[in-house]
């Protein structure tokens, strides 16, 4: 057998640190990539519930009906027709972001200055999103993932 010039071997080393440069780069971007793209689902998440939400709370006239069709709203998109105690403790978790919601939507009446400041439902929110993280393995938003499988349509 004869032996490889000393080149080569430079040149066979640096084909495999490029090779392998390249390989970490692909699994940093597909990485990046899906926490990227899970960022922006669970933006899309929280911005299509807190609009339904808003949507509903804005009509009512009082608080605990606000809290209770937003509620509502949640369980809706949720998908939970039934009751259980997790799923119960998760809705009164989010029961104060509908309150800041309402507090922020409700018009002040007239000849009543508010000396509280303006409700912040962004950290209301945030404090709920914290809360679920820190009880559950999962970020809240991934509960939006349960897809119903599609029937087949029959004809008869």
């Amino acid at each position: 057998m004869k032996p490889t010039p000393s080149f080569l071997d430079d040149l066979k080393l640096a084909a495999d640190r490029a090779s392998a440069a390249e390989d970490q780069f692909r699994s940093e971007f597909a990485k990046r990539t899906k926490a990227l793209e899970s960022d922006r689902a669970f933006a899309f998440r929280r911005l299509n519930l807190m609009r339904a939400v808003a949507d509903v709370v804005a009509d009512m006239e009082g608080e605990e009906i606000a809290v209770a069709a937003a509620t509502a709203v949640l369980r809706t998109k949720l998908g939970w027709s039934d009751d259980s105690e997790p799923r119960d403790l998760v809705v009164s978790r989010f029961a104060p972001v509908a309150v800041a919601m309402y507090a922020s939507l409700s018009p002040e009446i007239e000849g009543q200055e508010s000396q509280a400041p303006a409700p912040d439902v962004m950290a209301t929110l945030s404090e709920f999103e914290r809360w679920y993280a820190e009880t559950h393995p999962h970020p809240f938003w991934v509960l939006f993932e349960n897809y119903l499988p599609e029937t087949p349509r029959v004809d008869f």
